[in-house]
């Protein structure tokens, strides 16, 4: 599923369950000391994901351990992301030749809790949110803004070292199945730093996924204006 917003070069592999073994390295399993059996399983699966798609790119099975931020830390020369959230968890990874940045975000496709769009949108976003409902009301698009800012936090903490707020980030959702992100960071950024994104999403079922590159790469719209077939999230 989540290959459907991917452009070409960028590997993915995703589970809806945690039955398939998933074995993990040493260091791995030392980080789950402690954790419950469900974060457990999840952080294995996850992983496992993360390994095929290495195995994909002709890379052999390492440890992803995380960095500073706690963002995994993939083999030199790739780029990644991985996400997880109820019934689903999805890994995908990149030549750094093909793609400058990545990230990925998987959500509960129902709505925010009270209170959390007012801290992560600004005016403006909040004004597009409004028409975007008015025109396709069967979506939830400040969840679907979350997810995208998500996305493009997690594709550029890892090139930058630098925490990045929700309000740091005007994304311009479309119906089409797409979306940009220009970033304005209160504190300068590295030299030669992404600051605009182009992003895709998804409504599937349950789920509201989201995925960003950087400029290598510009979307195209996706079929069913993200939607599954018939204009409404599918089974």
């Amino acid at each position: 599923m989540i290959e459907e917003i991917l452009p070409p070069g960028v590997r993915s592999a995703e589970a809806f369950d945690d039955l398939a073994p998933a074995p993990l390295f040493p260091e791995e399993a030392a980080l789950m000391t402690g954790r419950r059996q469900r974060r457990r399983a999840q952080f294995a699966t996850a992983r496992a994901c993360a390994r095929r798609t290495l195995a994909e790119l002709g890379l052999p099975p390492a440890p992803l351990l995380p960095g500073p931020g706690g963002a995994p830390r993939w083999p030199d020369g790739v780029v990644g992301s991985i996400t997880h959230c109820d019934g689903y968890r999805a890994a995908v990874a990149a030549r750094r030749t093909d793609v400058t940045a990545l990230g990925i975000d998987a959500e509960p496709a129902g709505p925010l809790p009270r209170g959390v769009l007012g801290l992560i949108a600004s005016t403006t976003e909040r004004t597009a949110l409004e028409r975007l409902g008015e025109r396709a009301p069967g979506v939830c698009w400040d969840r679907l803004l979350f997810s995208a800012k998500e996305s493009v936090y997690k594709a550029w903490y890892p090139a930058t070292g630098r925490w990045l707020g929700f309000t740091e980030a005007e994304v311009r959702l479309s119906p089409t199945g797409t979306f940009t992100a220009d970033l304005h960071p209160l504190t300068p950024p590295p030299r030669g730093a992404v600051l605009r994104f182009a992003g895709r999403w998804l409504v599937r079922g349950d789920l509201v996924l989201t995925s960003v590159v950087g400029d290598a790469f510009r979307p195209e719209p996706v079929s069913g204006c993200g939607l599954s077939p018939g204009g409404a999230p599918g089974p």
